[in-house]
């Protein structure tokens, strides 16, 4: 399967559906969609899938307790929680159902993990606990001892992010699914029944029906097609990755009680063995600014180090920011626009946006059919993906194996993470052709010398495959350039 490249051509493509963004939302809905017999394309501006907000998930399935139930969030990340094991079965994305600890360290806290139970199990969330002080530490060993009791919520788990958002745009291509990168929304006119929508290069695309799932930009959208006026307001939060066998590493999902606009700093096992803490929530006006900072980490440690006091820096591989896109009721806005003829918004969808993802997908299903989009389901949807091949899950018998089969196999390129040349030529031949499209599909580049050992034998995989000069790459796309100017041959 290869990922499309963008066109240059100035050409209109017609398509039933036009979905403006490729993030977790956008390739959910696509891949929903992609099982009927219509036309669907996902236009994103960015060089490769979930490059936008999804790139910084925390990579949590969250479990419903957090938010009262009149809330459409609430709703939605309910079912969508219940998708997962399905959704894995068919797409092969690495996730695992640990469950989450809510922690109380007082009897004030120990008091709102109550309510919270009571809201979740209003909700509908199954299997709700709360625990003492001597079952919490029996569970997790690596709390601290001031921990008094905790809510456990087993329904919660961790997913892969970038492989889950990968996987659900790979399937909607199988089935037929149209996706245009680098382009980025400029223009949108009305002619008629049918939406002329052009990008920032000139290319032109024609859609019966828009899905506006921009994330960050969503606003600047809905005002690009004349629809409702609202406004996302970045919410940052600072994260820090720890190596493998980092000390401390717990066996669940660990929260803080939660404040008003926060579910705090946590601790995150990660499905590849790595840990992550974080993050932080502050307000800004920025939509590119993605800093870290020193006084950030000493908040983030100390949060982190009150749960588990084993966690130190010294086992810091990166910090990184995202930036989540919140609406000023911070519940999620997902409705047909009452302003603008045959949009759909998706706007406001912060976390838990990508527990909800499968949900939102079928809730914007419903909203078109309900807008007048004939929907008639294809006799030859394709819903699973074959198994990727990654050699640091197999024993020494199978690695032996494929290295028969396909002596790339043999060839460590990342030796932190143990990916192989047959893997990272995997990727290329999916359309990844920027360092993090790579690293995010293989893993190639997240260990502890973050890249500084596999970069330059992943250029040059890169210029065989495509045969394209080793200059014209970039770790995510334009303006991210990895070498300036031209190389002599």
């Amino acid at each position: 399967m290869t990922l499309m490249q963008p066109a240059r051509n100035k050409t209109t493509d017609a398509y039933d559906v036009v979905i403006v963004g490729a993030g977790v939302c956008g390739a959910a809905i696509a891949r929903c969609l992609s099982g009927y017999d219509i036309r669907v394309a996902v236009v994103e501006k960015c060089a490769d899938v979930s490059f936008g907000v999804s790139k910084a998930n925390s990579g949590i399935v969250h479990a419903g307790f957090h938010h009262p139930a009149d809330m459409l969030k609430t709703k939605l990340e309910i079912r969508g929680n219940m998708m997962f094991e399905k959704l894995q079965h068919e797409l092969k994305f690495p996730f695992e159902r640990i469950g989450i600890l809510v922690l109380a360290f007082s009897p004030e806290e120990m008091e709102v993990c109550r309510r919270l139970c009571a809201q979740g199990r209003a909700n509908g969330v199954p299997r709700l606990e709360l625990l003492s002080a001597e079952a919490v530490r029996g569970m997790e060993p690596v709390l601290s001892p001031d921990v008094e009791g905790a809510l456990y919520a087993p329904t919660g788990g961790i997913v892969e992010p970038y492989r889950y958002v990968f996987a659900l745009m790979e399937a909607a291509q199988g089935n037929g699914a149209t996706l245009l990168l680098h382009w980025e929304l400029d223009r949108a006119e009305r002619n008629g029944d049918v939406w002329e929508l052009r990008a920032r290069d000139s290319r032109r695309v024609r859609a019966r029906w828009v899905v506006n799932a921009a994330g960050l930009f969503a606003d600047e959208v809905s005002r690009i097609l004349a629809a409702e006026e609202f406004r996302i307001v970045p919410r940052k939060g600072e994260e820090y990755l720890l190596q493998r066998g980092a000390a401390g590493y717990p066996n669940h999902v660990l929260f803080p009680v939660p404040s008003r606009h926060t579910k705090g700093m946590l601790v995150i096992p990660t499905v590849e063995g790595t840990m992550m803490v974080g993050p932080t929530a502050r307000e800004i006006e920025d939509r590119h600014d993605v800093s870290t900072t020193a006084e950030n980490l000493r908040r983030v440690f100390d949060g982190a180090k009150r749960m588990v006091p084993a966690i130190s820096t010294r086992d810091i591989i990166t910090a990184f920011a995202g930036l989540r896109p919140t609406l000023e009721d911070q519940d999620f806005y997902i409705d047909l626009s009452r302003r603008a003829p045959n949009v759909v918004q998706v706007a406001g969808i912060q976390s838990p946006g990508l527990t909800a993802s499968p949900a939102i997908a079928l809730y914007v299903k419903d909203l078109l059919k309900a807008g007048g989009l004939t929907l008639t389901e294809k006799a030859d949807t394709r819903t699973d993906l074959p198994e990727t091949t990654a050699v640091r899950r197999l024993s020494p018998e199978q690695v032996d194996e494929h290295i028969r089969r396909n002596p790339a196999y043999g060839n460590i390129v990342c030796r932190c993470e143990n990916v192989s040349e047959a893997e990272v030529v995997e990727a290329i031949r999916k359309g990844h052709t920027t360092l993090d499209g790579i690293k995010f599909y293989t893993r190639a580049g997240m260990g502890r010398c973050q890249g500084g050992f596999c970069t330059y034998k992943i250029l040059q995989i890169l210029q065989r495959e495509t045969n394209q000069p080793i200059e014209t790459f970039t770790k995510r796309g334009k303006g991210s350039e990895l070498i300036l100017g031209r190389l002599d041959t």
